[in-house]
């Protein structure tokens, strides 16, 4: 509020709090995705440019608006001294509608699909809008979705999950659970990441999409509800010294099917679950009954679980042999390379937003590690010349998503805004010289390298890369 001051960073003093346009959400029409396709065959990106420059217009457009009911700096302002209907009236009757619903104010913030990435609406992505996100929980209804042949509304009463070895000497009693067996048994409740192991993959190549939206939005983090995946193979009498590896198999077309090492079961941590942030899971996320694998990239979480089978040696299936694997510079690949590093994202402020004046921001984001918790988190305004601490907000749990917060003046001179995350392992978030010194230029997953947002004169954010 520009009427508003806030204490600087161990200054001491005041300073006038910044105000700040939100980032565009949505920059395309459907007709403009369809000729992304069209130019990406042909090895075009001049489409991707003039529509990334639409995003810098449309958040011009949304400064007019922010300003249309600004705070008179002589004072009286009519939004206090005029009584408003909702204050002077009867509100809506209780229970208008059964399930809740989001202001008509925030109708914008929403997922939003893939520009580019697939290539069809039943295989494709949709990114959570990070930049509107507060605290560490993404509501179910923003949660990211990747699907590789559509979402289904499954009846529960008909779902069944099933239980099997590879060979009859690693599970003695192979059995067949319904929904209701699943839902009786003891439960656990756990709040953790997911990461789409393609998260970030468009900036290998120094595409730089415009908002954290598009760049970090393949990631959401929930209260997930089930069973752990270890009670049900005891009672299975499965073999634990033989059966090494588990594979989940997905009941939606696509057959999706992955190999979980057995030593992750073993833990406890994974479970299946079937509620999600204290209901049941959206037909999206898998209902009624998917895996969560924490730590471990999303394809792992299996959606739509029907079947978990035991064996010896990783299955080798087809979404572990030929998609999500790491492509080296010398031209191998890596496999099973599961495990979501530490990273970290600065969400405000990113992409897209505008900074309307001079003072005091509050810069906030998100970090999470798939080895554990995060310890520390490092933000630079200068391009990583210098770092300071971030505070972190508790609570700080294991394998989820950790909010940062750290205060800063801008002085209304460019800046480069990133931040640097350290796990409990001590690993420390890499930048993209490091990064590309180990992977190369050419892979498409597991990019966990620092972001960097330029703050120009102009108060515009925008996304770029430092070599």
């Amino acid at each position: 509020m520009s009427n508003s001051a806030a204490l600087g960073p161990s200054t001491g003093v005041l300073h006038e709090t910044g105000r700040l346009v939100k980032a565009p959400e949505n920059f395309m029409t459907p007709d403009g995705i369809r000729q992304v396709f069209s130019e990406a065959k042909a090895g075009r990106r001049t489409f991707i440019r003039q529509a990334f420059a639409a995003a810098a217009t449309a958040a011009g457009t949304s400064s007019v608006v922010a300003a249309s009911n600004p705070v008179p700096p002589e004072g009286g302002d009519p939004h206090i001294l005029n009584l408003p209907a909702h204050t002077t009236g009867l509100g809506m009757p209780v229970v208008t509608d059964g399930y809740g619903k989001p202001s008509q104010y925030e109708q914008n913030v929403q997922r939003r699909q893939s520009p580019g990435l697939t290539q069809t609406n039943q295989a494709s992505v949709s990114f959570a809008p990070l930049q509107s996100l507060f605290g560490i929980v993404t509501p179910s209804g923003l949660h990211f979705e990747r699907h590789h042949q559509g979402w289904w509304d499954i009846d529960p009463s008909k779902h069944r999950l099933m239980l099997n070895g590879s060979d009859p000497s690693l599970m003695k009693t192979p059995k067949v659970f319904t929904m209701d067996e699943v839902m009786r048994m003891p439960s656990v409740s756990r709040f953790h990441f997911i990461e789409c192991g393609a998260n970030t993959g468009m900036e290998w190549g120094n595409v730089a999409v415009p908002t954290v939206q598009y760049s970090h939005g393949m990631l959401s983090c929930s209260e997930f509800t089930g069973v752990p995946l270890k009670l049900l193979l005891d009672q299975c009498g499965v073999d634990y010294k033989k059966a090494r590896y588990v594979l989940a198999e997905g009941a939606d077309g696509s057959s999706m099917t992955r190999t979980v090492p057995m030593e992750l079961v073993e833990s406890g941590e994974v479970f299946v679950a079937y509620g999600q942030n204290g209901e049941m899971l959206r037909p999206e996320n898998g209902y009624p009954l998917r895996l969560v694998v924490p730590g471990v990239q999303g394809v792992s979480w299996v959606k739509y679980l029907r079947r978990i089978e035991v064996g010896d040696q990783p299955y080798g299936s087809k979404d572990e042999a030929i998609h999500y694997i790491d492509l080296m510079p010398n031209g191998l690949h890596r496999q099973y390379t599961s495990i979501q590093e530490c990273k970290s994202v600065v969400t405000t402020p990113s992409g897209g937003q505008v900074l309307l004046d001079k003072g005091f921001y509050n810069i906030s984001g998100l970090a999470w590690s798939g080895r554990g918790k995060v310890t520390r988190v490092d933000v630079s305004v200068d391009g990583g010349r210098n770092w300071r601490s971030a505070r972190l907000e508790g609570p700080v749990m294991s394998k989820c998503l950790t909010r940062f917060n750290i205060d800063w003046v801008w002085n209304g001179k460019p800046a480069i805004v990133q931040s640097r995350a350290t796990d409990e392992t001590g690993y420390v978030q890499p930048s993209y010289a490091q990064l590309r010194a180990v992977r190369g230029r050419r892979s498409i997953y597991h990019n966990n390298a620092i972001q960097s947002w330029l703050v120009q004169e102009s108060g515009e954010v925008k996304n770029v890369q430092l070599s």
